[in-house]
């Protein structure tokens, strides 16, 4: 059974899914992320309600235990994700690609976004260049998919910030000749330089879950992929909302290319432009993504690490983003050696790798410009 009838004008048949979420990687537990295989399970069931055959449909799922995915899944490692993306996909039949894509990512010194394989270790960190999956798919080596839409949920952190003892080698797709003839929307979670955030306790991405949500509110329109730049909006408003509670630090992105534009929008300031974060604000930003530092009695716990002698000069307040702010300020004026002991006390609780390396370039940021406003 597949749910309602398809929508007026798109025929489920040449409707195709690659769909992947990666939990469990071979580089060990410390790179455990309960949430990818859910979210993409949670998605192929909406693409199957609109109709979409099973056959058309890519499952590929790395699932921490003890989930269990209810539905058969093939395997996520780098060799069978390329050979979809370079052979098989390609020669299907079809006019709609959807790609899902969750787990771990990473902004390597070129400026493209490596996404992780099931088999990624750390000392042979395997994956996939969306870069030159997104250019392959816009060329003639892919006859099919006029239409395209791509999400990606997964991590934008700079590179060099993660330290990596040696740099991600070039693994780019094949491309063939360049056309006009593709429509592609690309919808990206973190926005350059930044970590996704994920939930461990509900086991899901927190833009993943927003996506998720906001199209199983269009129903009506599935298969064929909504108009992103009528979702975008939804999107960011709901990003914003999480990062304004403290629960992220992300800017979603989506990118249009299309035989009349190719445009990239991001979230804007008020006044319609960007403007440059703050180093007070993204170290504030970059201390709220940890889950702790919502619990005030976790968010104490970390600051009584610091002594009395620090902690006695700290106004304090029962909102986490005011009081998070009132210390980074305080100690960056006042005591900048004891961010560093906050940050050990921080990661001492939670070591999770990208949300540290965030960390730790914030407080060198904020380090730095409250030492260049002291000497002016």
């Amino acid at each position: 059974m597949t749910g309602r009838p398809p929508a007026p004008g798109v025929d489920p048949a040449r409707v195709h899914a690659l769909v992947v979420g990666v939990e469990a990687y071979d580089a060990g537990t410390g790179w455990d992320l309960p949430g990818p295989a859910r979210d993409a399970v949670r998605f192929h069931r909406l693409l199957r309600a609109a109709g979409v055959p099973e056959a058309n449909i890519r499952l590929h799922l790395a699932p921490l235990p003890p989930y269990v995915p209810e539905v058969p899944y093939a395997p996520a490692d780098h060799a069978t994700l390329r050979r979809v993306l370079v052979r098989e996909l390609p020669a299907a039949r079809g006019d709609v690609l959807w790609v899902w894509w969750g787990g771990h990512g990473v902004l390597d010194r070129s400026g493209h976004l490596r996404l992780f394989c099931a088999d990624a270790t750390t000392d042979d960190k395997l994956g996939i260049d969306l870069d030159s999956a997104l250019e392959r798919y816009a060329g003639d080596a892919v006859p099919g998919f006029a239409d395209q839409l791509w999400i990606v949920d997964a991590c934008e952190t700079f590179e060099e910030a993660l330290a990596f003892r040696e740099p991600l080698p070039p693994d780019a797709l094949p491309v063939g000749r360049r056309s006009t003839a593709h429509r592609q929307s690309l919808l990206r979670a973190a926005g350059r330089g930044r970590a996704a955030a994920n939930d461990p306790v509900r086991a899901t991405g927190l833009f993943s879950d927003v996506l998720l949500a906001l199209l199983a509110d269009r129903t009506a329109v599935l298969p064929a992929p909504p108009d992103a730049e009528e979702l975008f909006p939804a999107v960011r408003a709901r990003i914003a909302a999480h990062r304004d509670a403290g629960r992220t630090l992300q800017y979603p992105e989506i990118r249009l290319q299309s035989p009349e534009r190719t445009e990239i929008l991001a979230p804007a300031a008020p006044n319609g432009r960007e403007r440059q974060v703050s180093p007070l604000l993204r170290a504030v930003d970059a201390l709220l993504a940890y889950p702790l530092m919502s619990d005030p009695t976790e968010r104490q716990t970390v600051v009584a690490t610091l002594g009395p002698g620090v902690t006695g000069t700290l106004s304090r307040h029962t909102k986490a983003r005011t009081d998070a702010t009132g210390i980074l300020n305080a100690l960056a004026r006042h005591r900048p050696q004891a961010l560093w002991e906050l940050f050990d006390a921080v990661v001492s609780v939670d070591d999770d790798p990208e949300r540290g390396a965030e960390l730790e370039v914030a407080l060198r940021e904020l380090m730095d410009f409250a030492g260049r406003s002291h000497r002016r």
